[in-house]
């Protein structure tokens, strides 16, 4: 077999996209799917593999902003878009995709490399660490109330229109962001993303409907969710599914939740994508009837390690030098001394100094966004202390005030 791997053109997206549709179960995405994702697509950034006229292996990257525990929005490449074709697995494709991105970042200059899986067994092995968890909610509320917080009376809440509205909700993701580490800052056109809405995606509920939080005539939250209407034997059992839920402050995001809550004919509203520190848990009378599972979410690569450890700001004072594995990007591999303060400074240079800390960039990966313990990586052997205490001074120091989270998928 002899394959080719090159950047995408243009004119090839359709065929390109067509092998990617095909892999992940052969059911195309409907017409306006297709259409944002082409309009979206970043073709220097996309390659395929060839075998003669087919493609038979994808990948691409979305040039992102992360942002990081301190408040940073560091260049970060999102990785998506990756297939081979069932024709050729375990061929070694995915790997020289994964040889060519990476190399392809690193050259752009950007020290993060991120991503969602759709099998997480996939990507440990490229260096890519699961930092952050997303919480499903399954909530019956026929039997759970909600205790709000003083000052959610006073805030107004009104449906609008969600394309003319987005303009509005994106303004409130914007302030939101840099609070919140995981949160990419989108580009020109992404704003498009929230107002997905085919048909064959509403599983029989509603159009996407929006509702904004205001006070005072400026919009300070907002939520967009379906209704599923359904009816029991004698009684109305409607579904209310959560796309999206972000407010500036408590008696907004009160106040929006308290809407979805009491919406007529509906006994159960779900929200499939909520941080797992969310305040709803707070507010729920019963959290047991809640039902919440949590899975993975964002995947995080160091493809620089100094550059990527010193963008990030840190909850302790730390001095610790790191012995890193990196088999496939070895410019990572080697000691690294990270010494950083509370206010702000970071620094982490190659040292040759002896090592406190030895472990794989998965596991860096995994602890970057401050959702993840060291402490807990090491108790499963993932991490090894060489010197005393080295563990716990620098969990704490990796350590955040709010949970990671990816609010949308790319």
């Amino acid at each position: 077999m002899t394959t080719e791997l090159r950047v995408l053109r243009p004119s090839e997206w359709n065929e390109w996209f067509g092998s990617l549709e095909l892999t992940f179960g052969g059911v195309a995405d409907a017409p306006e799917e297709r259409e944002l994702w082409e309009a979206l697509t970043e073709h220097k950034r996309s390659i395929a593999l060839w075998d003669g006229p087919d493609v038979v292996g994808t990948a691409g990257a979305f040039s992102f902003r992360l942002a990081v525990p301190g408040g940073a929005l560091v260049p970060a490449a999102g990785v998506t878009m990756v297939s081979v074709a069932a024709t050729h697995r375990r061929r070694g494709l995915l790997t020289s995709m994964m040889r060519r991105q990476l190399d392809d970042v690193r050259a752009l200059g950007e020290p993060l490399a991120v991503l969602t899986a759709s099998e997480p067994a996939i990507y440990g092995r490229f260096g890519y660490g699961a930092a952050t968890k997303q919480m499903s909610l399954e909530i019956d509320t026929d039997r759970v109330q909600l205790a709000v917080p003083d000052g959610t009376d006073e805030v107004g809440l009104r449906y609008a229109k969600p394309d003319e509205a987005v303009a509005a909700c994106e303004g409130v993701y914007e302030q939101l962001l840099a609070g919140r580490p995981g949160t990419p800052a989108h580009g020109p056109g992404w704003e498009r993303r929230a107002l997905l809405d085919p048909a064959n995606m509403r599983q029989g509920a509603s159009p996407l409907q929006c509702v904004l939080a205001e006070r005072a005539g400026r919009v300070v939250g907002y939520t967009t969710f379906r209704n599923k209407p359904h009816w029991g034997a004698a009684v109305p059992m409607g579904r209310i599914a959560v796309d999206d839920l972000l407010a500036l402050d408590p008696a907004a995001y009160a106040a929006l939740w308290r809407f979805l809550f009491e919406i007529d004919l509906t006994s159960t509203v779900e929200a499939r994508n909520r941080p797992v520190d969310d305040a709803i848990l707070h507010l729920v009378s019963d959290v047991r009837r809640c039902n919440i599972t949590l899975r993975d979410s964002l995947f995080v690569r160091l493809v620089e390690v100094g550059a990527a450890l010193e963008a990030r700001a840190y909850r302790a004072a730390v001095d610790v030098v790191f012995e890193v594995d990196d088999v496939f990007c070895p410019w990572n591999a080697g000691r690294w001394r990270l010494t950083a303060d509370t206010k702000g400074g970071a620094s982490c240079r190659r040292t040759d100094d002896p090592a406190d800390l030895a472990l794989s960039v998965r596991e860096l990966g995994t602890v970057y966004l401050g959702g993840e313990s060291l402490v807990s990586l090491s108790r499963a052997g993932r991490v090894r202390e060489l010197r005393p205490g080295a563990v716990e001074e620098a969990a704490l120091a990796f350590s955040g005030t709010v949970s990671p989270w990816l609010p949308r998928g790319f």
